[in-house]
């Protein structure tokens, strides 16, 4: 089992270090575009192998895409990160060249790999690696749902002061401002959250959700780095050990919920052939909304890239 990790910045390396602790490759390939910076992390990473106990060999590469040939998933974070008072929007022109890019080396070296986008904006980016990679969508999606899930159970973990392993969620809609958490089907240790917090304080931890990302920029000045790495690094592991997880993955929707042609989060099963099955949850009428407010905002986005794409 081979994967490679294009990015060697702070979630790529994150995301490497992860899959190399938990083992899930024989292989580990770190791509960079920065001269040398790759091998750094790679053998970084690599001499933690006796402290962790993991025999996965890591191999780093300033911009040869020869060494990742024959990849079986490849997750790509390569992009520029947001910066504080930068929308997502701001970052698509030069962040789709990078996508594009790097999607046509993947796919020339490793034409049957899943593909995982991390790169931002992640709904339109994901939208730009699958128009570049040719490949049915079920082997090119993004990584959002699962990290913004972890953040919604995270903070519900601790208004409840309750472990958040006993914490389930779903949340759908695009990655940022106008994603939707789903309170009716969040539950804690099988009890439904509703019966545990006041409507006051899970509106509160939504919002706080939804606000997620720039609550981390702000605090910090760049982007997160260690739940989005292990997000991804948890959609390898679905994918590698064909675990069939339930997780909210940016799919491209051909029908479902009512919507075509849209990159766009939902709850799918994830399993070694990627996306096996997108799973239609029964909204009401307030959640279908939500939803499809969500999908405008993100139409929108896909449309200046499709527009991008015709002037250039």
């Amino acid at each position: 089992m081979k994967v490679t990790v294009v990015g060697a910045g702070n979630v790529g390396a994150t995301c490497a270090d992860v899959i190399a602790r938990k083992e899930l490759c024989n292989e580990l390939v770190l791509v960079d575009i920065k001269p040398n910076f790759a091998e750094g992390k790679a053998l970084d990473i690599w001499q933690t192998s006796p402290i962790n106990l993991s025999d996965t060999r890591l191999i780093g590469s300033t911009g040869d895409y020869s060494k990742t040939a024959n990849s079986d998933v490849v997750v790509i974070t390569s992009g520029l990160p947001r910066k504080p008072g930068m929308s997502r929007d701001d970052l698509i022109s030069t962040n789709a060249a990078i996508v594009k890019s790097v999607t046509e080396n993947i796919i020339q070296h490793s034409p049957n790999a899943i593909i995982i986008i991390v790169s931002n904006p992640l709904d339109v980016m994901t939208y730009c690696a699958y128009l570049t990679a040719k490949i049915d969508s079920s082997r090119v999606f993004g990584m959002a749902g699962i990290l913004d899930t972890a953040r919604y159970r995270a903070f519900l973990a601790e208004e409840l002061n309750c472990s958040p392993k006993d914490i389930q969620a779903v949340l759908m809609g695009g990655h940022g401002d106008t994603m939707v958490p789903l309170p009716r089907y969040t539950t804690v240790g099988g009890i439904p959250v509703t019966e545990l917090i006041s409507k006051e304080k899970l509106d509160g931890i939504i919002d706080r959700t939804k606000k997620g990302g720039g609550e981390i920029v702000n605090l910090l000045g760049t982007s997160a780095w260690y739940a989005p790495g292990a997000a991804a690094a948890q959609m390898v592991e679905a994918i590698v050990r064909d675990q069939k997880r339930i997780f909210p993955v940016c799919a491209l929707l051909k029908g479902e919920y009512g919507m075509k042609d849209i990159y766009l989060g939902v709850p799918v099963i994830l399993g070694k052939n990627g996306i096996e099955r997108i799973i239609e949850l029964q909204l009401n009428a307030e959640e279908k909304k939500l939803l499809n407010d969500s999908a405008v905002a993100v139409k929108e986005v896909m449309t200046v890239l499709d527009t991008m794409k015709k002037n250039s």
